[in-house]
């Protein structure tokens, strides 16, 4: 059985368990889980299910003939990717899209794959953590320089990957063993925060289910109430006007 499905990171928030504890919650879009293809060791080699999320506006022929063949479907996927199975034991129709009460149910530990936000040229201490040189004895211009990076005569150069200025984050993160939370009819709610920014995608991998699970507060109940409680102010107040207008009349 495919234990991973694609998403679209869509808000960030936090929530209330039921015994009064805050938790920070991403909200996860994981509606349109398209069975793009499936892969099978006679002829790729190895099992896998390929899944397309989303849409590209203006796909090319060969775009849209890869799903329009194995998959009969009418539009390009922007995102795909291959999850491995073990086995064709319980593989999801092709050109269906996956549902996730199959898969997911609360209280799973998941992991989430995904690119976390580019921050563009950083010096060392915001890419490093360096500490930076003293103000003091002459070194007014040496706050937030890397120090010395050289060697001596051998080997005479800079070691590879030395730690210095260079581009920072857009790299591939994995964040462990979040919860899920609640399982809304087109996402998840997913307890902690993820990588990337708003609207990135990202890959959810189920690991194991939860020894203790806490629910969230249901917030539908004192919907419900404050709507009872509304509408029973507004009957009053049509008592009060319709008794007046009897009285004006009388």
């Amino acid at each position: 059985m495919i234990n991973a499905v694609l998403g679209t990171k869509k808000n960030q928030t936090q929530k209330f368990l039921e015994d009064g504890t805050r938790i920070p919650v991403t909200e996860v879009e994981i509606s349109g889980n398209w069975v793009t293809q499936i892969k099978t060791p006679e002829k790729h080699g190895y099992f896998s299910v390929q899944l397309g999320m989303g849409r590209i506006k203006k796909p090319t022929k060969a775009q849209l003939g890869h799903t329009k063949k194995g998959a009969n479907l009418d539009f390009a996927p922007n995102f795909l990717k291959e999850i491995r199975v073990a086995d064709d034991k319980d593989l999801p129709e092709i050109g269906k899209a996956l549902k996730m009460e199959e898969i997911f149910e609360l209280g799973d530990i998941i992991d989430v794959l995904g690119r976390s936000k580019g921050k563009g040229f950083a010096g060392g201490v915001k890419r490093h953590h360096f500490k930076g040189g003293p103000r003091t004895h002459g070194q007014s211009d040496r706050e937030r320089a890397p120090g010395s990076i050289g060697q001596t005569t051998t080997p005479g150069r800079v070691y590879k990957n030395k730690r210095m200025a260079g581009k920072m984050g857009f790299e591939n993160v994995t964040v462990r063993n979040l919860q899920i939370v609640d399982i809304l009819p087109t996402s998840l709610l997913i307890k902690g925060l993820v990588p990337g920014p708003l609207g990135s995608k990202l890959i959810i991998e189920k690991k194991k289910k939860a020894k203790k699970f806490t629910p969230l507060v249901k917030i539908e109940i004192k919907e419900e109430k404050i709507e009872e409680q509304q509408s029973v102010k507004v009957a009053e107040k049509i008592e009060e006007k319709t008794e007046e207008v009897k009285q004006e009349a009388k």
